[in-house]
């Protein structure tokens, strides 16, 4: 009875102690965002005394209709969202269209291309290289250089591709027999299968369009077609030599608030989407990650 019970105290004391470390990593994960929140929503006078700030004495929206001031950030914010949803579709259309046939053991060359791409993984072409290669595609200053160039993740490929592997070869036998076309059963039978792993490496795919910003500054000269990231930046960068040009007086706004505001504003389409496919996340990345 004794043994019983001090067990039971020792269950409550290692429960206890979890608990508290698992409430302070928390604390050290959450803190960031709501400091940022709440610098974002501080008037410029709060700000300027400094301090850490939780929670905003003196509300104000100065940041952020700093930003909304210039008429060019819609058309930014159009152009994210347009390259975020198209791209997003070239990378899963061409990562499926890649990683199908090599999972399949019988395609010729197969580990040859499979190699191929694990050296794609360690070594790049370069920088230089890369920018020679998007210019002789005529993709410089247009939209598709921030579409094409990145088709493919050589990583996603592979995991894909040992998701694609675990599908019973049966279900594809009988679509044949029906009548069906490799074309046919990958997007009849495999793809309607693979949701989980295309909900999952579609947000992956969206995050990293989402926030592309090199690539933007390197390919695209035409201010009309920067995506929201690199308009932010110009706006934080420059935030001191505009705030007399659109009205704002520099005694009544803080860049670091104008920084806050830039970072809530490209979070928040993000944060929007990721709880609709956050349920997709453990079974479409642990299922791929078996080895086939």
């Amino acid at each position: 009875m004794a043994m019983h019970q001090d067990k039971t105290i020792g269950n409550k004391i290692f429960d206890g102690v979890n608990y508290a470390l698992l409430t302070i990593i928390a604390a050290i994960t959450v803190i960031p965002f709501i400091y940022i929140l709440a610098v974002s929503f501080t008037s410029p006078h709060e700000v300027a005394k400094g301090g850490f700030i939780l929670f905003p004495k003196e509300f104000s929206l100065s940041a952020y209709k700093y930003i909304l001031s210039t008429g060019t950030l819609t058309h930014s914010l159009l152009v994210s969202i347009y390259v975020t949803v198209i791209g997003t579709l070239i990378n899963l259309l061409f990562t499926s269209l890649m990683a199908y046939p090599l999972a399949k053991a019988t395609l010729r060359g197969r580990q040859t291309i499979l190699l191929g791409v694990l050296f794609t993984m360690l070594f790049s072409g370069g920088m230089i290289p890369t920018y020679f290669v998007v210019k002789a595609m005529h993709l410089t200053n247009t939209l598709w250089s921030l579409m094409i160039p990145s088709a493919i993740s050589a990583f996603n490929l592979i995991v894909l591709k040992n998701f694609f592997q675990q599908i019973p070869d049966g279900l594809e036998d009988s679509a044949k027999i029906d009548g069906c076309g490799d074309v046919g059963v990958l997007f009849r039978i495999v793809l309607p299968l693979s949701m989980p792993a295309m909900a999952t490496f579609g947000l992956f795919y969206a995050v990293g369009h989402w926030n592309q910003f090199f690539n933007a500054v390197m390919y695209i000269n035409d201010n009309t077609k920067w995506p929201i990231q690199v308009l932010l930046r110009e706006i934080v960068i420059l935030a001191q030599s505009r705030i007399g040009d659109t009205g704002f007086d520099e005694t009544e706004i803080q860049p670091l608030t104008i920084r806050m505001a830039a970072i809530v504003f490209a979070t928040i389409p993000i944060l929007l989407v990721y709880p609709f496919l956050q349920k997709h996340f453990a079974k479409g990345v642990m299922l791929g990650s078996v080895k086939g």
